[in-house]
């Protein structure tokens, strides 16, 4: 990732290497594993791994890797954590993968980079666009190789591949299909040379990290657009006063609401237009369940309302 206040004008970056053959590979989460792997595999020298330090995953736990470092270490990679480490090791290209930072030109100066990026640009740009292309309804998204310049993900593209959403796709499948593409693509392309970048054309959306809020489920809202947000995953209601998450849902659009949305009826909401059906939910504190093994022990009475002085 990197800046998004659009720099003045300067110098061009240096263009990369047609075909580089050792690389510095910066990425963090679990999505960042595979492209690592499939370069690993393909044959390049990955001569550094730049990634997120270790975080505590809970309030008593020791602090853990990061899915990339696991992965760098399995595969005998050096690691680091520090940015400043990369112009030592004399890579030719760099490879960003969610790496989740930001990289400013003076690096960019020194080596040229890359981006796999999860998006069909200049749509999406920033930092969940799978997760926005799902909110947002959209029918398509892809993955592309783009070049790294200052601005946020305003490079030119090399190459991309296009993937359509269906109507029951959720953000964990998206994310596990463009990374495995991604990766072939990632490959395929620098094997193939890296040529000219074609600029980005139309007019650029931005990919806002998630928060809490974005997976709040609004029951003004009509069933299919709650349907998205459960299927982005976090989904989250109230009942009774405390956090309910819905994990799996089906929308009936066509249905009558009947009554105040949030009005629950057996195991469907009543929503602004149509109902929502719960499948699977997660009672605060408690692990998930289907909606009837739930209700059994809820008893939810009929007509009683999710999200009932919601403050999200």
């Amino acid at each position: 990732m990197t800046d998004p206040v659009a720099p003045e004008a300067s110098a061009p970056l240096p263009l990369p290497p047609a075909h580089p053959r050792r690389l510095v590979y910066l990425g963090t989460p679990e999505m960042a594993v595979a492209p690592l792997r499939a370069l690993h595999a393909a044959g390049y020298e990955v001569a550094l791994v730049v990634t997120g330090a270790d975080k505590r995953r809970g309030r008593r736990a020791e602090p853990s890797p990061t899915p990339v470092k696991l992965a760098a270490i399995e595969l005998g990679l050096q690691v680091s954590h520090d940015l400043a480490d990369v112009p030592a090791v004399g890579a030719d290209l760099g490879v960003v993968v969610a790496y989740g930072r930001i990289i400013r030109r003076p690096l960019l100066e020194v080596l040229p980079m890359v981006n796999l990026h999860f998006s069909l640009l200049p749509r999406w740009r920033g930092a969940a666009p799978v997760e926005r292309a799902l909110l947002a309804g959209d029918e398509r998204t892809g993955v592309c190789v783009m070049a790294v310049e200052e601005g946020l993900d305003t490079g030119g593209v090399y190459a991309s591949v296009d993937l359509a959403i269906r109507r029951t796709s959720t953000a964990a499948e998206l994310g596990a299909q463009l990374t495995d593409i991604g990766s072939r693509l990632l490959v395929d392309t620098l094997a193939a040379g890296l040529g000219t970048a074609v600029p980005q054309e139309g007019e650029p959306t931005y990919a806002a990290k998630l928060g809490p809020a974005d997976l709040h489920l609004p029951w003004e809202r009509p069933a299919v657009e709650l349907d998205r947000v459960v299927r982005v995953g976090g989904a989250w209601t109230t009942f009774r006063g405390k956090r309910l998450k819905v994990l799996r849902s089906r929308p009936w659009p066509a249905d009558p609401a009947p009554g105040a949305p949030g009005e629950l009826h057996a195991d469907r909401a009543a929503t602004g237009h149509g109902t929502l059906q719960l499948l699977d939910v997660q009672p605060e504190g408690k692990a998930a369940t289907a909606f009837g093994d739930w209700a059994n022990g809820a008893r939810p009475a009929a007509g009683e309302l999710l999200g009932a002085g919601v403050d999200a």
